[in-house]
């Protein structure tokens, strides 16, 4: 894909705009679901970088919330306590100790929960189901992944009545 026209620009109220690469090749994101807004593509790229970087230095799985440009929280996928399964809201979710990503994605969002209300998420590896599983029950305007499990995509491509924003870099 070379360019891909935004659902609008910075603000609802604005002229939708494109994003594409100056030298005229290809996009290095696909887009599996959605319309993402220009706001989005900030968050998504943003959070892209510090989910690779966590990945990077630490050698972790490693996800991260964001919301208007900035963290609200970031996490690698260490195991969840029962008592942090709880304080996250994901004690009820089968599955989580099997999967790093799911736990790196409840502790990230469970650093300041009122302020990922709405957030973008990125993870560093491919999103299994159960991340879906939880991204899915959240508030969120769309996940940025290097990939998606078969599983995964169809969970998230049922939220937000279908228009969740999927984003494969």
């Amino acid at each position: 894909m070379k360019e891909f026209e935004l659902k609008y620009g910075m603000n609802p109220n604005q002229k939708p705009a494109k994003i594409f690469m100056h030298d005229g090749s290809d996009l290095p994101i696909e887009i599996l679901n959605g319309r993402p807004g220009y706001i989005n593509f900030l968050d998504a790229l943003n959070s892209w970088q510090l989910v690779s970087d966590l990945k990077e230095a630490t050698g972790m799985v490693a996800a991260a919330s964001f919301k208007h440009v900035s963290p609200s929280g970031a996490a690698i996928g260490r195991p969840l306590s029962d008592r942090l399964k709880k304080a996250c809201f994901v004690d009820d979710i089968e599955g989580l100790d099997d999967s790093p990503l799911a736990c790196a994605y409840a502790r990230a969002r469970g650093v300041d929960r009122m302020s990922s209300y709405g957030d973008f998420i990125a993870l560093s590896d491919t999103c299994d189901a159960t991340t879906a599983r939880i991204i899915h029950r959240e508030v969120s305007d769309g996940v940025i992944a290097p990939d998606y499990t078969e599983e995964a995509l169809e969970i998230l491509k049922t939220k937000k009545k279908g228009n969740y924003n999927v984003i494969k870099i």
